[in-house]
């Protein structure tokens, strides 16, 4: 298949390895993060500010941009490069995970999804046509295909899943009682023949990438029966689907590190809506190049700072009352505009960062700055990631690694 996507790998240590992807748009370094911009927009965050963390690459949602502004507008306004003023590589999901996230208020058939609109209550139809339709028109380097994304866990004996997913996993079930199995065998089959009419679909297959998802919940068998036929459809590139939904670490570790090796090799690996740091660095030892996840910006949003200080598992809580008098960064050591802001050419008496004491304040008095400076760390916390993994793959060496988050040792050594 043709396409304007080209991937290089440059190094490899085990199944990881570190690469470049080529697009229209520019290229990104692998593994990368990809920042979730829903609606077009890094919340709080000006898209020149989002580059300065060192993201190459952005997510957009796809059904949220079909209900609002539509992505005929979008077209109109020259894609959604142009729209969101972002001169880098751009993906949208299919809107195939809010046929799973909102199963309360979704039927799905054979055709199809019909959602009621979060906007106004109105039912809105999803197909493998009408998403990449509305893809094609929003104008993303990479789109992904319409898959159905079942439960990875039986909802009815997972505590972890909420009544969502319970409506999600009997929504198809022929039997009274849900067999999970079955569910995964119907959502893999139709995830097969929905990638079939993505590709003879897709209008501009040589401006965009389309790239398939396998399936098969925490069952090994489920997920190669779904690599074997899904990798079989040639394409640009291939992702692990349905993990992160529910299944406990190590169950998406065991996913990744059986599902990851045996995709092929020279096409990007992408691994949909994981993002703690744990479980980014197991994928990567399991081969994979690309996540996304929304917990840098929300986490950031809700004042929750990633750092790699130990005892606080990874995250630091700005509202507690202990930061009160605080006048350490949210991380000392940290090269982000919140915590270095002088490295950024902002100007700050005698160039100090801005301390977690004033950012508790921010938070507790409902002030927008508060979230801004904390998204800008997590995002460049993440980023900072993804560049170390790539400079231990490129030195040949986890040591590359320890030496800057030796928190990671008993992890890497245990892979």
């Amino acid at each position: 298949m043709s396409s304007p996507l080209k991937f290089t790998v440059h190094a490899s240590l085990g199944n990881a390895r570190s690469g470049t992807v080529e697009t229209l748009h520019g290229s990104y370094e692998t593994p990368a993060f990809m920042p979730v911009g829903t609606r077009a927009t890094i919340k709080g965050i000006l898209p020149q500010q989002v580059k300065e963390t060192g993201s190459q690459i952005l997510l957009n949602n796809t059904y949220h941009l079909m209900l609002r502004p539509g992505s005929e507008l979008i077209r109109d306004m020259g894609g959604v490069h142009k729209f969101m003023n972002w001169d880098g590589p751009i993906l949208t999901d299919s809107g195939g995970y809010q046929a799973y996230s909102m199963a309360d208020i979704n039927a799905i058939d054979e055709d199809g999804v019909s959602f009621k609109s979060i906007l106004d209550g109105s039912m809105v139809r999803m197909n493998p046509e009408i998403a990449m339709r509305v893809q094609n028109e929003l104008g993303p380097d990479i789109m992904m295909a319409f898959d159905d994304c079942p439960p990875s866990v039986d909802p009815d004996t997972n505590s972890v899943n909420q009544t969502r997913l319970r409506h999600a996993a009997r929504r198809d079930a022929s039997k009274k009682k849900y067999n999970h199995a079955e569910r995964l065998t119907i959502a893999n089959e139709r995830t097969v023949r929905w990638l079939e009419r993505c590709k003879a679909s897709h209008a501009r297959p040589d401006e965009q990438s389309l790239f398939g998802i396998i399936q098969g919940g925490t069952d090994l068998e489920q997920r190669d029966w779904s690599l074997q036929r899904i990798c079989n459809i040639d394409l640009p590139g291939y992702a692990i689907g349905g993990v992160a939904v529910g299944e406990s670490t190590e169950d998406i570790a065991k996913i990744v590190r059986h599902t990851a090796p045996q995709m092929p090799s020279d096409k990007p690996r992408y691994l949909m809506g994981v993002g703690y740091e744990r479980d980014i660095v197991a994928a990567v030892m399991s081969g994979v190049d690309m996540f996304d996840c929304v917990l840098p910006t929300r986490n950031g949003r809700n004042a929750n700072a990633f750092t790699c200080e130990p005892g606080r598992n990874g995250q630091l809580r700005v509202r507690n009352a202990t930061f009160a008098r605080d006048p350490l960064p949210i991380e000392p050591g940290c090269d982000c505009h919140a915590c270095d802001p002088a490295g950024h050419g902002w100007s700050t008496p005698d160039g100090q960062p801005f301390t977690r004491a004033y950012i508790r304040h921010l938070f507790m008095t409902g002030e927008m700055l508060g979230p801004i400076l904390v998204t800008l760390h997590n995002l460049r916390f993440f980023q900072r990631l993804t560049h170390d993994l790539r400079q231990a793959i490129n030195a040949g060496s986890w040591d590359e690694l320890l030496s800057v988050r030796p928190h990671l040792r008993e992890l890497v050594e245990s892979a």
